[in-house]
């Protein structure tokens, strides 16, 4: 089974223990803290995918690091996804865990790179499109900034892009030269 599938799997089934526990939003942010210091602690994430480090080993270090600032259940399952040898997986556990949650609760993410700062009336007008062509309840705006734009901006929701950056459109246009189209 691929570790993708696997992650899934298990954070499927955190929510539905977090669900009959009426620990969710608690579990999300635990989930949330579990990802982002797997993702800033490469060392962390190392240890647990690192075969030869003893199980009990693992464990004991995530009750060091999540100990006390974490749910009873997390712990819980931290301990059981360590027993089962499946700590390697935790930062993609984690991942899933959040990108389910976010389809329960009807979140999308949407990236914006722009070639300046976005200003308010820009990020409520993507926060409408969004929206509406995605049928979601909360918009997530990440923005990025990328003076090689020139202007314009790149949304990207899921797996869908939209170019809307000068850059591109130059690109486009060049190519339309070169070819003889235009």
């Amino acid at each position: 089974m691929s570790e993708h599938k696997a992650a899934s799997r298990y954070a499927k089934s955190l929510i539905d223990l977090s669900t009959e526990q009426n620990a969710f939003e608690e579990m999300k942010n635990d989930m949330v803290l579990l990802e982002q210091v797997i993702d800033q602690n490469p060392e962390l994430e190392a240890i647990l995918r690192n075969p030869i480090v003893p199980l009990n080993k693992k464990a004991g270090i995530l009750d060091n690091v999540f100990g006390d600032k974490v749910h009873a259940v997390t712990k819980a399952f931290l301990k059981l996804v360590v027993s089962k040898g499946r700590a390697g997986i935790l930062f993609a556990i984690s991942k899933a865990f959040i990108s389910q949650y976010n389809v329960i609760k009807g979140i999308v993410t949407a990236e914006v790179t722009s070639a300046t700062g976005l200003t308010d009336a820009n990020r409520a007008e993507i926060t409408n499109i969004v929206k509406k062509e995605n049928g979601a309840n909360v918009v997530v705006i990440k923005e990025k900034i990328n003076d090689k734009l020139i202007g314009g901006f790149v949304l990207k929701v899921g797996d869908r892009q939209f170019d809307a950056s000068i850059s591109s459109s130059l690109n486009k246009l060049k190519k339309e030269f070169a070819q003889g189209i235009v």
